[in-house]
């Protein structure tokens, strides 16, 4: 790898860590800092939010995604946003491992730190552990297949540049690694007897 091609990589992890830092932390209060459809599918895996409000936030996590690929199109004077692509020599399969493996220690990060009830103060870090696990995931993965871990992420430049070469990938792997660590979490460190039942009016 090249030397500009790994300082692009680590400009994309911390840029990615950052801002997913700042996000996760304007959204805490509103939604519970959901910004990932693999993160709201974990949620819903564990029991820790209802099917309604998963699907609302999916919508809007896709949406959101799709018009700040136009605003970033138009902002740019029309530059191309290229979709997610997996690099030459790495098959879908791979690629597939990468992204369940990346999104399973992005998704048990979030239950350790944000959801475990038993999380005490350490969840006033959830949001830079989680930006954390993304920019090294990045570091990691992102020579791969661009280390997506995030459905939306991905959705978005597909759409906006119509491209949608081994697109499965990017949902089937992530929210399949979300699930594994949802399960894993809740069944083993959380259990049924400290599970923080959901607000009735969640129902």
């Amino acid at each position: 790898m090249g030397r500009r091609r790994l300082l692009g990589f680590v400009a994309a992890a911390v840029a990615h860590a950052f801002a997913l830092f700042v996000a996760v932390s304007v959204g805490a209060n509103i939604s519970g800092g959901h910004v990932n459809p693999a993160v709201t599918f974990g949620a819903f895996i564990g029991g820790n939010i209802t099917l309604l409000r998963g699907i609302l936030y999916w919508i809007a996590q896709l949406l959101g995604s799709v018009v700040a690929c136009l605003l970033l199109k138009f902002a740019t004077g029309g530059l191309e946003t290229s979709a997610f692509s997996l690099s030459s020599d790495v098959s879908a399969m791979n690629a597939l491992v990468f992204e369940i493996v990346m999104t399973f220690g992005l998704v048990y990060t979030v239950y350790a730190t944000a959801v475990d009830p038993k999380k005490g103060n350490l969840g006033i870090i959830a949001p830079i552990a989680i930006g954390f696990i993304v920019g090294a995931n990045i570091l990691a993965g992102g020579a791969f297949d661009g280390a997506s871990m995030n459905p939306a992420v991905s959705f978005g430049p597909a759409v906006v540049s119509w491209t949608w070469n081994n697109h499965w990938v990017y949902w089937v792997g992530p929210l399949t690694g979300s699930a594994i660590a949802a399960l894993v979490y809740d069944n083993i460190f959380i259990g049924c007897n400290t599970h923080e039942q959901l607000p009735t009016t969640d129902y």
